[in-house]
């Protein structure tokens, strides 16, 4: 079974990082693309970032590009979402998802990722 597990988020001023986790089970890493999404009250659910550690590729759209970096353990069977230099307007829900597939399309969307994670609360206050 395959299963997905956030932890890192929490409260953060403005300017400050946060490091979230996705623990996984139940796949090899090598088999799948893994992304972050994240969703804000009464917004779409938003691709931040994600990753083919067999390819070596990694996609970023244009509002979190030079702040996030996504980065994987397989080792751990962790993938990681650096955000530095955060902005009120990340605050949201971040969720964690896997596709079962190692090619990584971009832009990373959601109807592409089949597993998800349950999601962790990221606060960046003003």
């Amino acid at each position: 079974e395959v299963q997905l597990v956030e932890s890192g988020g929490g409260l953060v001023q403005a300017g400050g990082s946060l490091r979230l986790s996705c623990a996984a089970s139940g796949f090899t890493f090598d088999d799948f693309a893994i992304a972050w999404f994240r969703q804000a009250p009464g917004k779409e659910r938003e691709g931040v970032s994600c990753i083919s550690s067999s390819e070596g590729s990694t996609y970023y759209p244009d509002s979190v590009k030079g702040r996030f970096t996504i980065s994987s353990d397989n080792a751990r069977n962790t993938v990681y979402l650096q955000m530095n230099s955060l902005k009120p307007e990340d605050t949201a829900v971040y969720h964690c998802a896997a596709r079962p597939s190692p090619l990584l399309l971009v832009p990373c969307t959601p109807g592409d990722y089949h597993y998800w994670g349950q999601g962790i609360q990221v606060t960046v206050s003003s």
